[in-house]
């Protein structure tokens, strides 16, 4: 199990933000952030959003600590990335085409 985070250099709601991934499946990262205390609504698409003051927590219960690209990388190499305005894979999405 590799769970990685990137440093806490993303800004929002007057906080730094870091991002937790796993490169081998979502319920995976699900588990790991439920046993560090993300709240499931820090998930966002394809990572959970921890604030800066989270970010040793993570580490220390074992989350990889790498940069940004990198990150990005792995995700996509996974086949996990799910970019904005992309829909989870069976979920909904455009209609088929009737026949």
């Amino acid at each position: 199990m590799t769970l990685y985070i990137d440093p806490p250099t993303w800004p929002g709601h007057g906080r730094m933000w870091s991002h937790l991934v796993s490169d081998v499946s979502y319920e995976e990262l699900h588990a790991f952030a439920a046993s560090i205390g993300a709240p499931p609504r820090a998930f966002d698409r394809d990572h959970y959003d921890i604030p800066a003051h989270r970010y040793e927590d993570a580490v220390r219960a074992g989350a990889v600590e790498i940069g940004s690209k990198e990150l990005v990388r792995r995700l996509t190499e996974a086949g996990l990335r799910r970019p904005k305005g992309r829909p989870a894979p069976g979920g909904p999405g455009p209609a088929a085409p009737s026949a």
